[in-house]
């Protein structure tokens, strides 16, 4: 009787019948979603007011601490169950007054954009001058060595490879340089280094980042500084006609001790299991050039709104949904480790966590870490997206506040805008509230919103 056509053909339309439901309910929740966030959302006047009134956020700077304060008033505003502070040490690091600098080819002087590395040492009051040397890579000064290299500011000129169609393997390809050239150049006896922007246009823009000297003696620090990419491309230039040119920088940057800051979280308490959570973030702080609205202020209020729009449809989630505006990934990430350490202490289960970090741009998906069977069963949810251009659903790198999180079985997923233009303002002056775009702001922070909706529904 199990095997009669009859049966088979009744349960293989029951099945088809429940998963057309689940679907056509699905695709109503989505439109839900996108409509609510495109005609009623927060999260362009929060990040107005983040850039414009309170500016950069520099972890223990003022401007930290008023981030802090208003996006925690927000949420409370919002009407969530729980809204509350995690204490966390940061550093402390103060720009000082602009950076100068100049080529010296012979009499000629040519003023030339940089900013100190986030980390790095000042000169001395009068600053450094130096005869220059270029170099492509860290693995190239070994080649030099000490003869060639003592006494000299190592200059290191490899640029984001514009053959990478994802900007950010262009990122990663060249950013050693940045992070690690002033600890490997000084051990050849260089007295400063200068790292091209992490930049794929040419244009005046010094980017800045962290850099770090490892663990060097202090008395081995050099002082370490990003020039434009313009820069870059006329001091690289004036070298091959004349290697004995000079170099002038001054910086007066300081580290302090560290300080207390705060990760700010807010939550819906989940109605069939409040114990697990899951987590939508970015992180709160960003660079002292400029108001960071890319990096990352996109995030924290895309991730704020997630939960704006759940309250505003008056969806009931299944398990805990908990917004995390993490303090100081840009030099250090005690945030998202504190965080996790949090976490395991209070022995909380998360089973999925999304950050978005990657700028304000349009979305076009999201990147996993994730076994390949979780893979297969969220990409099944492509065709329900595809109505809103989202197609990106793949392997890749989640977020580096939620990458210290852990906990059995989770999910971590990084939303992905289109890349093209992030490293155009990333950690420079021009990442102002101007350069995002409101629609697209919105529409990332639906996408992910739709996907949490997906997550809660179904589970993992």
């Amino acid at each position: 009787m199990k095997n009669n056509p009859f049966y088979i053909f009744l349960f293989l339309s029951l099945l088809t019948s429940i998963s057309s439901n689940c679907q056509s309910q699905d695709e109503k929740m989505l439109k839900d979603i996108y409509n609510a966030t495109l005609t009623n959302s927060k999260c362009y006047d929060w990040l107005d007011f983040l850039s414009n009134k309170i500016g950069s956020r520099l972890s223990g700077s003022v401007g930290a601490e008023k981030a802090v304060n208003y996006t925690k008033g927000q949420l409370e505003n919002l009407g969530l169950d729980r809204v509350f502070l995690q204490e966390v040490m940061v550093p402390k690091w103060v720009r000082g007054e602009k950076e100068i600098a100049y080529i010296l080819d012979n009499n000629k002087k040519t003023i030339v954009p940089v900013c100190a590395l986030g980390g790095s040492i000042a000169t001395s009051k009068n600053g450094l001058t130096a005869q220059v040397i270029e170099v492509q890579s860290i693995k190239e000064l070994a080649s030099l060595g000490l003869e060639k290299i003592k006494g000299k500011i190592v200059f290191f000129n490899r640029s984001m490879d514009n053959g990478q169609l994802e900007a950010f393997n262009a990122y990663s390809g060249a950013v050693d340089q940045r992070y690690s050239g002033a600890k490997e150049a000084s051990k050849y006896g260089a007295v400063g280094t200068i790292v091209r922007s992490m930049n794929l246009r040419l244009d005046n823009f010094p980017h800045t980042g962290a850099m770090s000297y490892g663990d060097i003696p202090k008395e081995n620090y050099i002082p370490t500084c990003a020039i434009s990419t313009n820069g870059a491309e006329i001091l690289s230039k004036l070298l091959k006609k004349n290697s004995e040119l000079k170099f002038y920088l001054k910086q007066s940057c300081q580290k302090f001790d560290d300080v207390l800051s705060y990760n700010v979280v807010g939550e819906i308490k989940g109605s069939e299991h409040p114990e697990n959570i899951i987590v939508v973030g970015g992180h709160l702080d960003s660079w002292d050039l400029a108001d960071g609205s890319q990096d990352d202020g996109a995030g924290v209020v895309q991730s704020m709104e997630v939960l704006k729009v759940f309250k505003n449809l008056n969806y009931k989630p299944k398990n805990t949904i908990r917004v995390v505006l993490f303090m100081n990934e840009e030099n250090g990430g005690k945030g998202g480790k504190k965080y996790n350490e949090l976490a395991q202490t209070n022995n909380e289960n998360h089973i999925f966590a999304l950050e978005s970090d990657s700028g304000g741009f349009t979305p076009r998906g999201f990147t996993f870490e994730c076994s390949e069977s979780q893979l297969i069963k969220m990409q099944m949810w492509k065709n329900i997206f595809e109505p809103y251009n989202i197609h990106l659903f793949a392997k890749g790198h989640s977020g580096s506040d939620i990458e210290p999180l852990e906990s059995k079985n989770i999910i971590k997923a990084g939303l992905r805008p289109d890349s093209q233009r992030y490293f155009d303002y990333h950690h420079a002056k021009n990442d102002t509230f101007d350069s995002v775009n409101k629609r697209e702001l919105e529409l990332g922070a639906a996408t992910m919103a739709s996907f949490i909706y997906l997550i809660d529904t179904y589970g993992i």
